[in-house]
């Protein structure tokens, strides 16, 4: 059997967003069908690090979850374009990521759920958008642009590799460099080793719990997310924002402080288009997070 090839890797591709939004909004929902189970079966753990999805070397994965004595992994294949249900018992189902309805995707994924013998009970709404249809009422949202979705990941692959560098330059506590389904961006965060006061909420269909126990101590925190550019953006950000922190200086220069999102961007355009990509990346992410410890006064800044 002869395997196809799979598409050309470019590390920092086009992506611009008015040509694959409609895919991106079905792929977030889908990855939120996704990323219950994985909420529901992992053990928990400080500022909900058990729930995100992991950059793998074929797309986003769930990574090995406990169920029952066994393992299931869920694997969003975004070079051969199909969801794979992995377990330790040697079993493997498929299901094809094409133009097709959350709804669709739902009654299929759960259908081999239930083949596997899995019975994962999930809050069957998504959170952190603004319009939140149940995902076995939603047959809005069916559209997939398969190339578009690589193009997507290798971005994603490229992000991981300069945040990886980042959170390795720091000593102190920091996240692993995650995908939250949620929000739908890569992310990485630090911590300054002090309590932060508590998180007033207010994120769209999301528990203010959720905010609370996430922003529970004090953060500098970045990522890649597909949208508030052109091609989408890097952002940096504080929690709790301290006093001159918006308006420090940071570099690139074409990184700004957008006041509606109450962070630093930096278009992904800018980054691609770069002598240097990574470095280009790097310097940005360098950057806020001084800024960040500076006004905040973190220990050893």
């Amino acid at each position: 059997m002869t395997t196809p090839a799979a598409p050309p890797f470019e590390p920092w591709p086009a992506l611009p967003l008015d040509q694959w939004q409609d895919t991106r909004d079905t792929l977030h929902l889908w990855t939120q069908v996704v990323g219950k189970v994985r909420l529901a079966l992992a053990p928990a753990a400080n500022h909900w690090w058990h729930v995100p999805l992991y950059v793998d070397a074929r797309g986003l994965t769930t990574s090995l979850m406990p169920y029952r004595g066994r393992g299931l992994e869920v694997v969003f294949d975004l070079t051969s374009h199909e969801l794979q249900l992995l377990t330790t018992l040697g079993e493997r189902r498929r299901m094809s990521l094409e133009p097709r309805s959350v709804a669709d995707f739902t009654a299929e994924f759960r259908s081999h759920l239930r083949e596997l013998d899995v019975d994962v009970p999930i809050h069957p709404v998504p959170v952190e958008v603004a319009e939140a249809i149940p995902f076995d009422e939603d047959t809005e949202h069916a559209s997939y642009d398969p190339d578009a979705v690589h193009r997507f990941w290798t971005s994603l692959v490229s992000a991981q590799r300069v945040l990886s560098r980042f959170r390795g330059e720091f000593r102190g506590k920091a996240s692993p460099v995650h995908f939250f389904w949620g929000a739908f961006d890569l992310a990485v965060t630090r911590f300054s080793g002090r309590p932060a006061p508590r998180h007033p909420g207010g994120v769209p269909h999301c528990p203010d719990r959720v905010m609370v126990e996430a922003y529970s101590d004090e953060v500098s925190s970045c990522g890649y997310w597909p949208g508030g550019a052109a091609e989408g953006a890097f952002y940096a950000y504080a929690y709790p924002e301290p006093a001159g922190y918006r308006t420090s200086p940071v570099s690139p220069g074409t990184a700004t402080f957008d006041e509606a999102l109450g962070e630093f961007v930096l278009p992904y355009a800018d980054v691609r288009q770069a002598s240097d990509p990574d470095a280009h990346l790097l310097e940005f992410l360098t950057s806020t997070h001084e800024a960040a410890a500076r006004t905040g006064n973190w220990p050893g800044a």
